[in-house]
């Protein structure tokens, strides 16, 4: 039992391991899926093209302190998360193409902040929706 106690921390990360990496598939179906999406959709849409490289940022796996396995992590890690804050990206430029409103205040809820670096409309103000929006078409 005490050898249980001293390797909970292990064991545990045995267990969870296989679940946190498995996610890899479905990052690189989206990740191919949605930069179909960015090359295709955005030269339509007269929208500049979001740098890929600004989010995505693979370094700490060169860090010679780590081990194999920690640097197989630090990539992944990287690569996760900053494909996801570049999906948000290039989420709140189709967005603010489509249909940029601010949501309405609700507490709890918290709006994403590129709604305001964007300058949507904001919510129930039609004079400035029709203004950023309708008169373009």
């Amino acid at each position: 039992m005490e050898y249980l106690k001293n390797n909970h921390y292990k064991i545990k990360h045995i267990v969870i391991i296989p679940i946190v990496t498995s996610l890899i598939i479905p990052l690189i179906i989206f990740d191919i899926w949605v930069e179909l999406y960015h090359r295709i959709c955005f030269p339509l849409y007269k929208l500049p093209f979001v740098k890929r490289s600004a989010y995505i940022k693979l370094d700490r796996f060169k860090l010679p302190y780590l081990t194999f396995w920690q640097k197989m992590y630090c990539a992944y890690c990287g690569y996760g998360r900053g494909l996801v804050y570049y999906w948000k990206e290039l989420a709140a430029q189709t967005e603010k193409y489509w249909c940029g409103i601010s949501e309405a205040k609700n507490p709890g809820y918290i709006s994403p902040e590129h709604q305001e670096t964007l300058q949507f409309a904001h919510y129930g103000d039609e004079i400035n929706f029709q203004r950023k929006y309708v008169e373009k078409i």
